[in-house]
């Protein structure tokens, strides 16, 4: 039979590698060795064929079992046994892991604000998580010391940490890193630096991903007014500062104002990046959004990482909605309508890629900005709750953004009341 002849030359082989691997005194006896077992596995399987082909059927469907035990073996000894499924939700995987030899291949370094933030780290963790977990990788992140009031020198020190504790590519998220990252790259060449909502830094060793926010700002936007809502705010982390923020807003701005003049609507817009410097929660954030909420507001864009809990808990105790940011938080609270998503994890899952096939200095040295063409951009289908305006509507816009028959300004710096929106800036 050909599958059982197949199989012989397949243990044939694993033999033969086992005979290579020898000591090296022995290796070219050991290697002739093989290619006797191999020849004389082929005459074997040659002859079996042939017996077999007039062989009574119960006895073809013994070899065959025997056959597939055997096939079973050699696909576990090559390594080419297919693979388990595919994991795909990155909350079965645990955050922390123990390796065997205390070091962690890929590795993560937060941005301010904790691991679990239900945003931008906690997104971007599930990436290196993912990546690493399908491709039996161990992996590791780090918080830089001092939490909101880090330094450079804390990110670099969680940075050293992570590349001298077997760190092979350390995926690092956010803008702040920057002056640490830079340091730490030139420090530690070997080492595939991955630098979220960052820039080219010039080094071979570090590879900047960016996103057009501008078009999930606007997504966001245009859904809630053609979802019904006219009495609109923004709150944003980073105090103004972080342009990834700012075009979400910028972009918010835009796409509530042109569902608003289809509707033939005006929009009112409270506008602030009070409280939000370090994207942390606080009672100062959680009073300024239950004052809007109370004062007519409908919905928050919670732009700003851990700032989300204080504004969801504000829209909680007031009947009121929020907008989520970078990851789907429609399942962190039932005031969630609706999420302007970035696809952090994707990204840091594409990128840790190109550090193991071989393509790293496509992107290595280098900037890529990912949009609605990359699948980067958008907002979360799967947990759609939106009433008014639907899926097939989206994906329309959506596609009318891809292939370029809409384009979203990205330039905040023209950020302003426009014909159909009134913003308020606080």
């Amino acid at each position: 039979m050909r599958k059982f002849g197949a199989i012989l030359l397949s243990a044939a082989m694993v033999v033969s590698m086992a005979a290579c691997g020898a000591a090296q005194p022995a290796a070219q006896q050991a290697s002739s060795a093989a290619q006797q077992v191999e020849s004389a596995a082929a005459q074997v399987a040659s002859a079996a064929s042939e017996a077999l082909e007039t062989a009574p059927e119960e006895v073809k469907e013994a070899v065959e079992s025997v056959a597939e035990q055997v096939e079973s073996a050699v696909a576990e000894a090559t390594g080419t046994a297919a693979p388990e499924a595919e994991i795909t939700n990155p909350d079965d995987i645990p955050d922390t892991m123990s390796s065997a030899d205390g070091k962690y291949e890929v590795a993560f370094v937060t941005d301010v604000g904790q691991l679990k933030d239900k945003s931008f780290n906690q997104g971007t963790y599930d990436g290196v998580k993912l990546y690493a977990a399908n491709h039996g990788l161990s992996y590791k992140y780090y918080q830089p010391a001092n939490g909101s009031e880090a330094t450079d020198d804390d990110r670099y020190d969680a940075m050293k940490a992570a590349a001298e504790g077997g760190g092979k590519v350390v995926v690092c998220a956010g803008f702040m890193q920057a002056g640490a990252l830079e340091q730490a790259a030139k420090d530690y060449p070997d080492v595939n630096f991955i630098f979220i909502d960052g820039w080219s830094l010039g080094l071979d060793n570090v590879a900047a991903i960016t996103f057009q926010e501008e078009q999930c700002g606007y997504f966001a936007g245009y859904a809630v007014v053609k979802e019904g809502f006219t009495k609109l705010g923004f709150c944003g982390g980073g105090g103004g500062t972080n342009d990834a923020c700012c075009r979400y807003g910028y972009g918010f701005v835009q796409g509530a104002n042109a569902a608003a003049a289809e509707l033939g609507e005006t929009v009112e817009m409270n506008y602030s990046w009070q409280y939000g410097a370090s994207f942390s929660a606080s009672p100062e954030l959680q009073a300024m959004a239950s004052g809007w909420y109370v004062n007519g507001t409908e919905v928050i864009f919670a732009c700003g990482g851990s700032m989300f809990d204080s504004i969801a808990a504000a829209a909680s105790a007031n009947d009121g909605y929020v907008v989520g940011v970078d990851s789907d938080q429609s399942g962190d609270s039932d005031t969630v309508i609706t999420s302007a998503l970035k696809q952090v994890g994707a990204a840091a899952e594409w990128a840790i890629g190109k550090s193991y096939d071989g393509s790293w200095s496509e992107i290595g040295n280098n900037g890529t900005t990912l949009g609605a063409k990359d699948g980067a951009t958008g907002l979360p289908i799967d947990t759609w709750s939106l009433e008014n305006y639907t899926v097939e509507e989206f994906q329309e816009q959506f596609d009318a953004v891809v292939n370029g028959d809409l384009v979203i300004d990205a330039d905040f710096s023209k950020l302003d009341s426009m014909s159909n929106l009134n913003l308020h800036i606080i």
